[in-house]
């Protein structure tokens, strides 16, 4: 009950005069006890390890992003959504490129012995470890236990709250010293940046000390992603796609997993790899599926399945795009995408989200009003363009939130 309680305060948590900060930290002290230990104790976290992990733990009003129950948002801080061409920056991805060659030397018995057992091969790994950690080579300070729990007494949720006790459960179990929990502002812990529910369920040894470090560990790092990513069922010998040239004649209202077809069918509509490069004989004949990310502003890609395992990892197309991306950069020395990210309007989320909620009230599917253009949300764009005579372009816009927009 003690998150629910609304004080009457305006300002950011980081503005908070001391007297409200006392009152928050006395109801935030009374609710671990009365809310977070009984969960706790319900899966076998001892008094002691819960004592010793959030008895001294204090609100803190430094992580970004945190609001008081009740506070107004600033309408001058409104999110923003880009093009996916932020996440592409050619010197970042030739960093990752560079440093993850390296490494795919320093730990090829390490990534070949992953790759037996999982199917998923090192330069995926490498990809993803840099994308999270800087291959471990980006400070992770924060408390855990401090982290969670401030976000978890602030979340009107209980998923906050489940990955703090997640987190005691990591410290029972004894895969590191309390004191040495360190993760992200998100509470992302470890050089794979695992929430701590993640890494009970898919954290893996792999260096053969029957633990799973994945602060100090890079063995354990690599091998716990790997099991992630084949927990969710990775498909081995299979790449994670292709850039692709889509023909005008091809609606881009057909992106999305759920209108997958065999490659050779897309082949069949006109679809071409860029560059005039043929799809491998062993992919043909199967599954894969239209993604356009930026619509027609940007390049265009026939996506495996294995794509959307890597999303699992990080619920963002151009998360996925980039791990596949970078991991070709590592293993085989790619350059840029041979289509450019052309122009595209920055406007804000809550912007895209009423534009959401007007295709939806056209009988549009846009995945939810969140003001993230998901592939729902593209396909759902270019399938109005075309049913009222304009030419598709699978991406929001202004005149298309002018138009839209309720």
């Amino acid at each position: 009950m003690f998150r629910f309680i609304v004080f009457a305060l305006t300002l950011m948590a980081t503005a908070a005069p001391a007297q409200d900060r006392a009152k928050l930290q006395r109801q935030f002290d009374a609710w671990k006890d009365a809310t977070v230990w009984p969960q706790a104790r319900a899966v076998g976290v001892s008094r002691g390890t819960f004592d010793a992990a959030m008895g001294g733990v204090q609100l803190n009003f430094k992580i970004p992003g945190l609001r008081f129950p009740g506070a107004k948002v600033a309408t001058g801080g409104q999110a923003e959504f880009r093009s996916p061409a932020r996440y592409f920056g050619q010197k970042n991805l030739a960093a990752t490129a560079r440093i993850g060659r390296d490494l795919s030397g320093k730990y090829a018995k390490t990534l070949a012995q992953i790759e037996r057992r999982t199917g998923v091969p090192g330069r995926i790994l490498l990809s993803i470890w840099g994308r999270e950690s800087g291959f471990g080579r980006v400070a992770i300070t924060h408390n855990v236990f401090e982290v969670l729990g401030t976000r978890a007494f602030f979340s009107d949720g209980t998923y906050m709250t489940s990955e703090l006790v997640g987190a005691l459960q990591v410290a029972q179990e004894g895969h590191v010293p309390v004191g040495n929990m360190k993760s992200s502002w998100a509470g992302a812990l470890g050089q794979p940046q695992m929430m701590p529910r993640s890494f009970l369920a898919y954290a893996a040894d792999g260096n053969g000390d029957r633990k799973a470090d994945i602060w100090q560990s890079q063995a354990d790092t690599l091998a716990s992603i790997a099991n992630f990513l084949k927990v969710h069922d990775w498909q081995k010998g299979r790449d994670w796609g292709f850039e692709v040239v889509v023909p005008a004649s091809v609606s881009c209202a057909l992106e999305g997993p759920d209108n997958a077809r065999k490659i050779r069918d897309w082949e069949a509509l006109g679809i071409t790899r860029v560059g005039g490069k043929a799809f491998p004989a062993n992919e043909r004949g199967q599954s894969g599926s239209l993604l356009m990310p930026a619509g027609r502003f940007g390049p265009a890609f026939i996506v495996t399945p294995n794509f959307y395992v890597i999303k699992r990892y990080n619920h963002s197309d151009a998360y996925a795009l980039y791990v596949g991306h970078a991991g070709d950069k590592i293993q085989y020395g790619v350059g840029p995408f041979k289509t450019a990210w052309t122009g595209t309007d920055t406007l804000l989320r809550r912007d895209i989200a009423a534009m959401q909620r007007g295709l939806e009230a056209k009988g549009f599917d846009v995945g939810g009003a969140d003001g993230l253009p998901g592939f729902k949300t593209r396909r759902s764009i270019g399938a109005w363009q075309e049913k009222t005579g304009q030419r598709a372009t699978c991406f929001p816009s202004r005149s298309v939130v002018k138009a839209l927009a309720r």
